[in-house]
């Protein structure tokens, strides 16, 4: 038994057995999105905490959720009949519920990826416009990067503290908050524009503002899956949610460049904030209750006094190889994902100045969707057919970073438009393999806390974003080529990918006790 409790299934003895058979982890993932059957309810035992029984979402168990958990003191004596009062007790009350676990989780699922498409919505406006906007201010190469950049100076900030946040008070809550400031912002910020005459400071201050709000995003996305989905259905479920990326860039791409044709690049704005809001809304109204929203100031009060007295295990993890090999990993595709994301639309607008917008801005992020959802059910698959983890992991990651990469060389290489777009479309799609390989290695590794190492990892990926966007833009500038663009991008992937498959592993190593293993 862990040194923290262990997890039991209902009408499972302890120490049985049937706890393996039924689906039970041995490698450090949380309760799982849904049971495997209706009928199989999952019961945490562990220290005893005020925090009460979290389940995979909130409104899973919102009606049925006991009040604390259940403490167990397991001995050795695993036929003590008031172990097995106890877990009959906490299986009447949670079996009712699970009954329509798996159809709840498939919503979350779906609006998780809505959250995602909307998130990227808000973050690409400036890419899509950046070209009109330079035009109507006057901005030159280098301002644009300083406007571009200044987003991953704020992105950067607050990664660390969103993952650690949602591990104490729900990821779910962190997501609307932030999803609720960075909709409004977007929304005021073509009308701001019109009131102050230092449109290079206020929309370099206001995508610096757009990346604090957006940076809690992901590492709280990491905790909550790392806690909730089993090791052979990772990939898939974070690749599915991660598909959210293509599409809210395929979604503005094509909206967003009808609209700034039609009604200028106010209207960008104005669409994307707008959708956020109804989102938030309607996540609030029908799939959360009034008192999940509610953040209690007693709780606060209690969740700040526990977080001076725990303590981060710093030095285990971070004097770990496997660690630092995912984190450079992830900064590396980080960074080159951002730059593409940046300066692909103006890449195609100066190259190819006769074509439309909405095919370049559309059909790359297309092709991502498919090829996002097919590298999770791969690797998944995969996992489930014996291949050892870390290897899955690997062969995803050299798609990712390293074929990707070939095609991102041939894209400053060719002056033919479809085949800039094959390329393009390539490039992008295949980075996708990195939901499979790298981001969910980190919840491999740390379980118990994803959201923190995810938040370090993307922090790096952030400021070596802001410098690759800039030296991007600097290039451009002073030499006049993109090729210098698409090669900065290919050897920054490299060095990732060179990292992972050398120091690269699988197994947990963070010590958290009183993360259970299922």
């Amino acid at each position: 038994m862990a040194a923290g409790g262990t997890a039991v299934p209902c009408g499972a003895q302890p120490g049985s057995g049937a706890s393996q058979r039924r689906g039970m982890r041995k490698d450090g993932a949380g309760d799982p999105f849904w049971p495997r059957t209706a009928s199989k309810a999952f019961v945490w035992i562990k220290k005893p905490s005020k925090a009460g029984f979290r389940p995979a979402f909130p409104s899973t168990y919102s009606q049925q959720r006991p009040s604390s958990l259940v403490h167990l003191q397991l001995l050795d004596r695993h036929n003590n009949l008031e172990i097995k009062s106890k877990l009959i007790t906490a299986c009447k009350q949670t079996s009712p519920t699970c009954k329509s676990a798996r159809p709840t989780c498939r919503v979350w699922m779906v609006m998780l990826l809505l959250g995602t498409c909307l998130l990227y919505c808000a973050r690409v406006t400036v890419p899509i416009c950046a070209v009109t906007l330079s035009a109507h201010f006057g901005w030159d190469k280098k301002q644009s990067g300083i406007v571009l950049s200044s987003f991953f100076w704020g992105y950067c900030l607050t990664q660390i503290i969103g993952g650690h946040i949602s591990d104490q008070i729900g990821g779910e809550k962190v997501l609307l908050l932030s999803a609720s400031a960075w909709g409004f912002l977007t929304v005021i910020t073509p009308l701001l524009t019109h009131i102050s005459s230092a449109h290079l400071v206020f929309m370099t201050c206001s995508r610096f503002l757009m990346g604090l709000l957006q940076g809690v995003y992901f590492p709280s996305l990491a905790s909550l899956l790392s806690q909730r989905v089993r090791e052979s259905e990772r990939a898939f479920t974070y690749s599915t949610v991660g598909t959210g990326s293509q599409f809210g860039t395929l979604v503005i791409g094509g909206a967003g460049s009808l609209l700034l044709d039609w009604y200028g690049w106010e209207s960008v704005f104005y669409f994307s904030g707008l959708l956020t809001l109804l989102w938030v809304y309607c996540t609030c109204k029908y799939l959360l209750t009034e008192k999940e929203l509610t953040i209690p100031i007693e709780y606060l009060t209690r969740g700040l006094s526990k977080s001076k007295q725990s303590k981060v295990p710093w030095k285990q993890l971070f004097t770990k190889a496997p660690i630092w090999a995912v984190i450079i990993a992830q900064l590396s595709t980080s960074s080159t994902f951002f730059t593409l994301l940046s300066w692909l639309p103006t890449f195609f607008k100066e190259t190819f100045p006769e074509s439309k917008g909405w095919v370049f801005n559309v059909v790359p992020w297309l092709v991502a969707i498919p090829t996002s959802l097919f590298s999770g059910f791969l690797s998944d698959h995969l996992i489930n057919q014996g291949y050892k983890t870390i290897t899955v992991r690997k062969f995803m990651q050299v798609i990712g970073s390293g074929v990707s990469s070939v095609f991102a060389l041939c894209l400053g290489q060719t002056s033919s438009f479809c085949k800039a777009i094959v390329f393009a479309s390539a490039s992008v799609g295949l980075q996708t393999f990195n939901h499979s390989g790298i981001s969910v290695n980190v919840q491999d590794l740390a379980p118990s806390c994803a959201g923190l190492v995810f938040g370090v990892g993307n922090t790096g990926g952030a400021l070596l974003g802001v410098i690759c966007v800039y030296l991007a833009g600097y290039l451009i500038e002073t030499t006049g080529s993109w090729t210098s663009v698409f090669n900065l991008v290919a050897a920054v992937n490299s060095i990732g990918l060179c990292a992972f498959l050398v120091f690269g592993e699988a197994q947990r190593v963070d010590t958290d006790s009183a993360y259970i293993d299922l």
